[in-house]
């Protein structure tokens, strides 16, 4: 299993190359989504990094942290990465996802029932983490 880290390098590069660069809060948008992807398409997860429910979605702490520098801007850097197993799912997700506005993106991610949803709770859940288990269960 990838690192959350190495699977968003993975995503940056795929964004970069095919000329549509994400911002840091895309990235972690499209990280929930292909978490979520693999848990119903494989019905195990990507990577086992934590997601945290932060006010403006789903967050995974060390790719925040590691891309923070660029603030809002597009993420225009290029990264050496492992293989990634079952590629063509984190593909798939980042192909349908990437160029939709980073608010719609928000705004999906915190649909009403949502696992970011159920746990945030207004603000009660801030950082807490999404478990696995709700995420599967939404994927369904």
């Amino acid at each position: 299993m990838s690192s959350a880290l190495m699977v968003a390098k993975y995503i940056v590069n795929r964004c970069v190359k095919s000329g549509t660069p994400i911002s840091n809060l895309q990235l972690q948008k499209i990280l929930y989504f292909v978490q979520m992807a693999f848990l119903k398409k494989l019905d195990k997860p990507c990577f086992s990094d934590d997601i945290e429910a932060w006010q403006f979605g789903p967050v995974v702490p060390a790719v925040y942290y590691h891309f923070c520098g660029f603030g809002a801007m597009p993420i225009w850097s290029s990264y050496k990465v492992d293989s990634v197993l079952h590629s063509e799912i984190i593909d798939q997700v980042v192909d349908e996802k990437k160029q939709m506005n980073p608010w719609d993106l928000v705004a999906e991610s915190h649909r009403k029932g949502s696992p970011w949803n159920l746990i945030y709770q207004d603000g009660q859940g801030s950082h807490k983490v999404i478990p696995l288990e709700l995420m599967r269960n939404a994927a369904r």
